[in-house]
């Protein structure tokens, strides 16, 4: 049992109240109460939290990334590109990735990740390198369990190289077949259905212009098959819309649609070129958008109509997107990111920080297929984030201890953070692995793909 006592502040959830110098008491993997001079029942075995100054939030989650990019963030060459031209220079390094990369950039993204208060995340990793000879998913599962992040990866996919039209090096990409195998493999080897499972699988197809029509269909159906769910990337440019105009003669959720690949267990990253009609269509068939602020602004790519979108009661979740085009895994700015670009060309009201929490909790729950995750609540999962408020950025902030995280601050760290009623993050360092060592063996990796790709 976790006793955390004394927290000057508990959000229980994005639209309710803060309570103020208060408990939280878990038992097991779930929140036992919530309330004032609490006591743990006796004879338990407790493990004490002093929260006095901290802020208590629901752990966040995060919906779309690409943890393996943490090892190509903020390459000069990629600085200052657009998505197609950033991807072209980049998957010339991304294709010698070996089983070190794929295993140390996903404990690196999940470190960072859970240091600033995430405790759910998925990733997209897509891109399958030829000779690489390793179970990429059984990696990513062996690293996130080391790190503790409860985890819902999506086994990715590309299909179509260059020599098909397409962007990534023909070594990148695999037969639809054998993308088809592996992808029922790994459902039936680690997809958890339980609703607060630690490991569930998505299937996702990597974008429109890097597979074909059938293969998007084919994933629907075998994802459908198992009760799993399906993830994309969609309408992030405007170079995107052009070529499925061009090449499948439909705009990019028209040729979704036509897949079958659309749905309340379907969602896309991105979604910012969207007019209103598809708008509407989304909030009709119930598909999930995950918000990516800041790779969007990042890459220039735009802004995700989310006012309009939260408006239609659509379900927006929020992601760092990958770390080469963020450079950082920074769940909680992200929430301060979303809040504030909504407001660049819809005023000061287009975003409520109650909003953006819900965005980044509750919603990405739902998105991602979670049940009872995003709230302080008797009976929900013990899924969350400690926040010290006691330095210099917060003074005069607290009137809003909850906001205060995301309007003031410039230390996203989180004192504590807990996934399924274990402490992962202690004193604002990790537990399931030493830094020092995460640090040190990571630039290793870093430093090995790099003179693998010559960089």
């Amino acid at each position: 049992m976790i006793h955390i006592r004394n927290a000057s502040a508990v959000m229980r959830s994005a639209d309710g109240e803060v309570l103020r110098d208060c408990d939280v008491l878990i038992k097991g993997t779930a929140i036992l109460e919530v309330g004032k001079n609490l006591t743990p029942p006796p004879g338990s075995d407790v493990q004490v939290v002093d929260a006095a100054g901290m802020v208590v939030v629901p752990g966040l989650v995060n919906t779309h990334h690409h943890f393996y990019q943490t090892f190509t963030r903020n390459l000069p060459a990629a600085q200052d590109a657009e998505l197609f031209d950033w991807l072209i220079y980049l998957y010339d390094i991304w294709k010698h990735m070996d089983a070190d990369s794929v295993w140390w950039s996903t404990a690196l993204a999940t470190a960072e990740l859970l240091k600033t208060g995430c405790t759910t995340a998925t990733d997209h990793h897509y891109l399958y390198p030829q000779g690489i000879g390793a179970d990429i998913m059984a990696l990513q599962f062996d690293a996130a369990s080391r790190t503790g992040m409860r985890f819902s990866p999506t086994r990715g996919s590309m299909s179509r190289s260059k020599k098909d039209g397409g962007l990534p090096p023909d070594s990148t990409v695999q037969d639809e077949d054998v993308i088809l195998d592996d992808s029922e493999r790994v459902i039936k080897e680690f997809h958890d259905p339980d609703p607060w499972a630690m490991r569930k699988v998505a299937l996702a197809p990597c974008s429109p212009f890097s597979v074909s029509e059938q293969l998007m269909k084919d994933s629907a159906a075998l994802a459908r098959q198992y009760g799993a769910r399906l993830h994309t990337h969609l309408a992030e440019t405007r170079d995107e819309d052009d070529y499925c105009v061009k090449i499948y003669k439909r705009r990019p959720l028209k040729l979704m649609e036509d897949c079958d690949f659309i749905g309340e267990d379907v969602w896309f990253a991105h979604g910012i070129f969207f007019n209103d009609e598809e708008l509407d269509l989304l909030a009709s068939t119930g598909t999930h958008i995950a918000h990516c602020p800041s790779s969007n602004m990042r890459l220039g790519s735009g802004i995700c109509r989310v006012r309009e979108m939260l408006d239609r009661n659509i379900n927006v979740a929020l992601a760092v997107d990958g770390s080469a085009s963020n450079d950082t895994s920074d769940m909680l700015g992200e929430v301060r990111q979303a809040l504030l670009l909504q407001r660049v060309t819809k005023g000061a009201k287009a975003l409520s920080a109650g909003e953006a929490w819900r965005m980044a909790g509750e919603n990405g729950a739902k998105l991602l297929g979670f049940e009872k995750i995003g709230r302080l609540e008797e009976g929900w999962a013990a899924d969350l984030a400690i926040f010290d408020v006691r330095d210099i950025p917060y003074v005069g902030a607290l009137s809003d201890p909850a906001a205060a995280l995301i309007f003031s601050g410039y230390n996203h760290q989180a004192a504590y953070t807990i996934v399924n009623g274990r402490i992962v993050v202690e004193d604002g360092k990790l537990v399931g692995i030493e830094e020092d060592e995460l640090v040190a063996k990571a630039t290793d990796a870093v430093n090995a793909l790099y003179g693998r790709a010559g960089v």
